[in-house]
């Protein structure tokens, strides 16, 4: 295992009401229900039918059909509002419902049913505990002010559900003033939140490259233009934008995760192709990472006589927390999490999220919560085909979010 923390010491969920605790059980059995059907982006339809039928049962509002396969839900408190506090605001709870293109090798009864599919980056917990969420506080309107709106997003793994739903008006009618969400984190253990104002997680753009050369005999390279020869260049020579081109007291990522090249080893090829990913958290480089990679590229192909084809495109911006709301998420983990380890203020991780296009929209706050256990072999990272999560962390979810509505409408 690559993990090096400790296993987690008994986790006191004292903190964890009562209600919330006993229905532990049911956001087990949610939990497992949409892990057996694990769809990908778009395509949640029994994931979206779940939902909606749960929502239906317990009496809640809601609308479906939202950028395909999205759902939004409202509930409206009935209690009364704190001199401060304004029973007009709307705050938003976020989870992600898709699954990804992975063959499960976890044996284990709830294991996924759809051959190369398998929801394993945890977003089956977030939707467990959403629902769990949603039911606690329908079941609890005169003990908040104020309206929560759930959205429950399709294609957060690709092509990308968040800006759609955007587009089709989900933070409209009610408008939502802020809005929440976690991410279950096998990078830190359970009975830990990683939380923090700016920048959480990174910006993703991705680009591909066609070197066009000359083909030839590997006996006679000075009858070719090697394709083979120049793509190494430029993948060295990419790395250079991050090490003389952005200051070394910011972070950034350029990786070629992706070359292919030749038929035969003594034959030079006509063509390379390559692929990667670039990743950083300052908002201020948008546009400058493909100038750049397209300007070594032009140089190098130039320098020996090939010429290229460049595909460069932005994914997702960097997912960056409001200071209010991160503060707000910082007290209510505070008071949740008693574990040594306990509220992590300096988490980051270049990997990338859609959640960045509500965080453009309102102030909010997207946090870590952690949900690995070595001790129990639920440590393996996300996307691997043995991950899964401490289950335990489901009621934790759930508090969570509730003390962040009380605490949001106060």
């Amino acid at each position: 295992m690559v993990f090096k923390f400790p296993s987690p010491a008994s986790i006191n969920l004292s903190c964890v009401r009562l209600p919330i605790r006993s229905l532990q059980p049911q956001l087990v059995e949610w939990r497992r229900t949409i892990h057996t059907k694990p769809e990908l982006g778009f395509q949640e339809k029994i994931t979206s039918e779940f939902i909606a039928q749960k929502l239906q049962e317990w009496g809640i509002e809601h609308q479906t059909g939202i950028a395909k396969t999205g759902i939004s839900a409202v509930i409206k408190g009935e209690g009364k509002t704190s001199d401060s506090g304004s029973s007009e605001q709307v705050l938003a709870i976020r989870a992600d419902m898709d699954a990804l293109p992975i063959q499960e090798l976890n044996e284990v009864p709830y294991r996924s049913q759809h051959d190369g599919v398998m929801h394993a980056c945890g977003h089956d917990g977030h939707t467990a505990i959403a629902l769990g969420t949603a039911y606690y506080l329908q079941q609890h309107r005169k003990e908040f002010s104020g309206t929560i709106k759930f959205i429950f997003q399709p294609a957060e793994e690709g092509p990308g559900g968040a800006k759609p739903m955007i587009e089709a008006g989900v933070l409209k009618n009610p408008d939502v003033d802020a809005i929440i969400g976690l991410h279950l984190w096998n990078n830190l253990p359970l009975g830990t939140v990683g939380v923090r104002a700016g920048a959480l997680m990174a910006a993703v753009e991705s680009f591909k490259c066609t070197i066009f050369g000359k083909g030839g005999h590997g006996a006679m390279p000075h009858q070719t233009i090697d394709s083979v020869a120049i793509a190494a260049q430029i993948v060295n020579s990419l790395q250079t934008i991050v090490a003389r081109n952005v200051n070394p007291i910011e972070s950034a990522v350029v990786t070629v995760g992706e070359l292919h090249a030749g038929t035969k080893g003594n034959i030079i090829a006509d063509t390379a192709k390559m692929s990667g990913t670039v990743r950083y958290f300052n908002p201020t480089f948008a546009g400058f990472f493909e100038k750049r990679v397209d300007d070594i590229i032009a140089g190098i192909c130039q320098a020996h006589g090939a010429s290229y084809d460049l595909d460069y495109w932005s994914l997702y911006p960097a997912t960056i927390n409001d200071s209010g709301m991160a503060k707000l998420v910082t007290s209510v983990a505070e008071e949740v999490v008693e574990t040594k380890l306990g509220v992590v203020p300096e988490c980051q991780t270049m990997g990338g999220e859609d959640m960045s296009y509500f965080l453009q929209e309102v102030p909010g706050c997207y946090f870590f919560l952690g949900s690995a256990n070595p001790g129990k072999d639920l440590a393996y990272p996300h996307h691997h085909p043995r991950f899964d999560f401490d289950e335990t962390v489901l009621a934790m979810g759930v508090e969570m979010f509730v003390r962040c509505v009380e605490r949001f409408f106060k």
